[in-house]
């Protein structure tokens, strides 16, 4: 008899990859409308497609590169207050080990736990790695999985380029009369989603697009 398996994944990653992919969604977003505007705008000025071209190559660099120096430094921000919040909680772990101790235990309590089961977890957590237990429990943090602001200056910036060059080629090869955003919500959309977040590619799509036109 085949035993069942199971497959989903546990463990860490899940932080890091939401971190990216909002990084991501952001980014490809922001690439479809602000180039396809762009574009949009300078076609009604001009049929000079090496007009078109530079002001949308120019668009794209420079907005890919404020995209991704905006996720750094906000990513950086929270990163820096996930330092602090772990420093703060390993200094009152080492003055006050009975109190933390005793929060950690009524924490565990308060998912679900009884007393006396919530009173030993806390205790054998503590022994085996303390600020770790803490960090988990009351801060909702992982001290091996903060997050890093450059996967996410990374992602929005090549999402960013992926989203702005479907607009920028549209745009410049006059095909159609759709929104060059429409075409480019559809790619960035589902493809990011399905491989990024492991979701429904029409959902995610669909909300790009729907940001894009």
């Amino acid at each position: 008899m085949t035993e069942p398996t199971h497959d989903e994944a546990h463990g860490g990653g899940l932080a890091s990859r939401l971190n990216w992919l909002r990084a991501a969604v952001l980014g490809a977003n922001d690439g479809i409308v602000s180039t396809a505007g762009l574009v949009v705008g300078v076609a009604g000025a001009t049929d000079d497609r090496a007009a078109l071209l530079t002001a949308g190559l120019a668009g794209l660099l420079a907005g890919s590169m404020s995209m991704a120096a905006g996720e750094y430094v906000s990513v950086s921000t929270q990163r820096d207050s996930e330092k602090a919040a772990l420093a703060l909680e390993k200094r009152e772990l080492r003055e006050q080990p009975e109190a933390e101790l005793e929060e950690l235990a009524d924490l565990l309590e308060g998912r679900g736990l009884s007393r006396e089961v919530a009173r030993e977890a806390a205790v054998q957590l503590t022994e085996r790695d303390a600020l770790r237990a803490h960090a988990r429990v009351e801060l909702g943090i992982d001290p091996d999985e903060l997050t890093n602001p450059w996967h996410a200056a990374g992602a929005s910036f090549l999402a960013f380029t992926v989203g702005a060059l479907l607009p920028l080629r549209l745009g410049a090869a006059r095909t159609g009369r759709r929104c060059p955003a429409d075409h480019g919500g559809r790619g960035v959309g589902d493809g990011g989603y399905v491989w990024g977040g492991g979701v429904a590619g029409s959902g995610g799509g669909l909300r790009v697009r729907r940001g894009g036109v």
